[in-house]
């Protein structure tokens, strides 16, 4: 068993501003690396939205602080298979994503009878 843990940091994990997160997906992209996931935390004020992508075992993460109530360009242009962890993150955490391929409009897990969406109230508090 290996036992392994990778800590996110300003080197590994470069910050971009939301209007970038295309461009440089796109460049990703074009060099062969592979959309595997999207995760995100609250930070209080904002989202912090940490985009996955691997290309022969190298891993890369970017990282977009997301203003809550500000929309978010969506990355379906550039990997279809984001839509689905996109809807999640709308769903957990309320980020709009604009341009989203598919929205599933808060219901990618709820039927209409249950509560609306954002589902997470936990977040981090910075010291």
């Amino acid at each position: 068993m290996i036992d392994s843990a990778i800590v996110l940091t300003e080197d590994n994990a470069p910050e971009l501003l939301p209007d970038r997160i295309i461009s440089q997906t796109r460049m990703l992209k074009d060099e062969g690396f592979r959309f595997i996931t999207m995760s995100s935390t609250d930070l209080g004020d904002s989202i912090c939205v940490l985009y996955h992508l691997d290309k022969d075992l190298e891993l890369v993460n970017l990282k977009v602080n997301v203003p809550k109530g500000t929309k978010m360009p969506s990355i379906c242009s550039v990997y279809a298979s984001a839509v689905l962890i996109e809807n999640e993150i709308k769903e957990h955490f309320g980020v709009e994503f604009d341009g989203l391929s598919l929205d599933f409009q808060g219901m990618l897990y709820l039927d209409e009878e249950v509560q609306k969406t954002p589902f997470c109230k936990i977040g981090i508090n910075r010291v």
